[in-house]
């Protein structure tokens, strides 16, 4: 009898495995098969932190599917009958170690099942700077009338409608910011790994799609709003250099929501600083998390923050309930499955 290890369940309990889910995995599961939900509490920070124990270990040892949060290399040491993997995490580096290199076992994540989320917090970011809402909240704060500051030359507010938004990154979440970023009228330029085989299809209009050196630097220096979407990968860590970030629109603003490494932090807060090109920055992600006590992002006039929680919501286990049971078909009748990781790319 083929075995299915579900262990799903998350600590944080707006994260928690729902009896609706349980019930319609099982209710999915082919005729043949049987099923073992782990009930240890892991982490689905970041990459995911599971949490191996010998109760994990001993119920992988004759499974043929394993989803968790990360694949540890422990569990595919352990499940040597292992055919295919499931990460309930989108990001996949912390899982692609030797252990995962070396096996010819299908890997899966849930890139997209975030997007909506995602592509919300940084559409609210956009808002935040080009209406000037950090300047209306320290003068709040401060018990001030701020009215004068909208009234200059160099007010800091925009319109939507009259800007360029980069997109770097055109994957599930980059392609539901392009769509909430050309409804509000903005021109979209997002910017893909590689190039399309076919013609485009379902971009909206006024979204512009490119690959290669000369679109990227082009939606670096030409953004008003520069967002990040890309995974965490050898080639896109650092990518945003001291020079790049310094390269960008007079008066535009960055916003991260992919990964903390992606961007040198150090120029970043130079280039927020006097005479630096930046109005300010949206940060969801850090190179390191929790972000020390203390750090600079914490008190910059020009930074807003969200401690890695773009992604939360109760709509995650409606989209992952869906994932999984429409894989669980699709291996089961050895067809290809959705969201299989390039284990070389690295996503």
């Amino acid at each position: 009898m083929a075995t299915l290890v579900i262990d799903l369940r998350d600590k944080r309990p707006i994260w928690e495995l729902p009896d609706s889910a349980r019930q319609a995995i099982v209710a999915a599961l082919p005729e043949g098969w049987t099923i073992k939900f782990m009930e240890t509490l892991a982490d689905a920070s970041g990459d995911g932190i599971p949490n191996v124990t010998d109760e994990l270990l001993e119920a992988v040892a004759d499974a043929r599917v394993y989803m968790g949060y990360g694949i540890p290399a422990e569990v595919l040491e352990a499940g040597a009958r292992l055919e295919w993997v499931h990460s309930g995490a989108a990001g996949v580096a912390t899982s692609l170690g030797p252990a995962m290199m070396s096996r010819d076992v299908l890997f899966t994540n849930s890139a997209g099942i975030h997007a909506v989320p995602m592509a919300e917090t940084v559409i609210a970011m956009i808002h935040y700077f080009a209406r000037g809402l950090d300047v209306a909240v320290r003068s709040q704060r401060a018990g001030r009338w701020g009215a004068p500051a909208y009234w200059a030359a160099d007010a800091p507010v925009r319109e939507i409608g009259a800007s360029t938004v980069g997109v770097l990154g055109y994957g599930g979440i980059g392609r539901e910011v392009a769509v909430r970023a050309a409804a509000l009228g903005s021109s979209v330029l997002a910017v893909r790994r590689h190039q399309r085989s076919g013609p485009p299809t379902g971009d909206p209009a006024g979204v512009h799609v490119g690959a290669g050196a000369y679109i990227l630097e082009r939606a670096i220096t030409g953004s008003d709003y520069l967002v990040l979407t890309l995974p965490e990968t050898d080639d896109t860590r650092g990518i945003l250099t001291r020079e790049r970030i310094f390269s960008m629109k007079p008066g535009s603003v960055l916003i991260n929501v992919a990964r903390g490494r992606l961007v040198d932090e150090d120029a970043l807060l130079d280039a927020l600083g006097p005479g630096g090109p930046l109005r300010g920055a949206g940060l969801d992600v850090f190179h390191e998390e929790p972000l020390p006590a203390g750090h600079p992002f914490y008190s910059h006039p020009g930074v807003l923050m969200t401690p890695h929680v773009s992604a939360t919501t109760r709509g995650f286990w409606a989209r992952q309930t869906a994932l999984i049971t429409e894989n669980l078909s699709r291996f089961t009748r050895g067809e290809r499955l959705r969201n299989l990781v390039d284990k070389r790319a690295g996503y």
